[in-house]
């Protein structure tokens, strides 16, 4: 009973299944069952591609090439810094022609092996070396990194077989993560699909009945009704007495 004399009451409400769909529902939470208890399993073979023979042969190829160096990038680097020095005995040849042309010429002057020779071939040749000299400066850095090309080729080698390594790897930690999810994933699968199936059962209702209100609510609905046959009054009554016994 409350404070205010009225009083609460459960209504229970059933709702099942109709009869047409519980054999389907019972199929299916066997079918749910069935398959909680038979979980998939990872896909059992590997799941990375190796590399294949022609692949494999030609990394052990390029790994004894780089490993095994080349000889241009040292014979390149000499030839780069006999420029730098003027002593490449190619550019002293190649400066020959300018030198017989000024002593031929000091020599019809009467000058030959004087000081006045060894300035004009200096004078001469003083243009030629310069530009060869800023040609081999140009070539400094290209002849230096051609002096990292075996490392970038076994590089090229290493980072190859780390990728693959990596595949590898990553195909193991994915065959992990499914086993140690897939208990709960299948659980989680089978309680959504009897949740789904399990349709009817028992609502239960919390109802507060007030009777002053309910006597009330009967009295105005009676006399309504009564007025329409000229008994309001009688109606009103009835009406009370059945919102008072409701």
């Amino acid at each position: 009973m409350s404070k205010g004399g009225g009083s609460t009451r459960t209504v229970t409400q059933s709702t099942l299944p109709p009869a047409y769909a519980k054999p389907y529902l019972e199929f299916g939470l066997s079918e749910a069952k069935e398959l909680y208890g038979n979980q998939p399993t990872y896909y059992p073979g590997s799941t990375t591609v190796g590399f294949s023979p022609e692949s494999e042969m030609a990394l052990s190829a390029t790994r004894a090439r780089a490993l095994a160096g080349t000889p241009f990038a040292p014979a390149l680097q000499s030839v780069v810094m006999q420029n730098l020095l003027g002593t490449n005995p190619l550019q002293s040849a190649a400066f020959r022609p300018a030198v017989e042309a000024v002593e031929a010429q000091a020599a019809k002057a009467g000058r030959y092996g004087s000081g006045y020779q060894q300035g004009a071939v200096a004078s001469a040749l003083a243009p030629m070396a310069l530009q060869a000299q800023q040609a081999a400066i140009s070539q400094v850095p290209g002849a230096y990194e051609f002096g990292f090309a075996d490392l970038n080729k076994l590089a090229g080698v290493g980072a190859a077989r780390e990728a693959q390594s990596q595949a590898e790897l990553q195909a193991d930690i994915d065959r992990y993560n499914f086993e140690q999810q897939q208990p709960l994933t299948s659980l989680a699968n089978y309680m959504a699909a009897i949740q789904g199936g399990t349709i009817g059962g028992d609502k239960i209702t919390p109802y507060f009945r007030q009777p002053g209100l309910s006597a009330l609510g009967g009295a105005l609905g009676g006399y309504q009704l009564g007025s329409k046959f000229g008994m309001g009054g009688l109606g009103a009554g009835l009406g009370g007495l059945l919102g008072l016994m409701g």
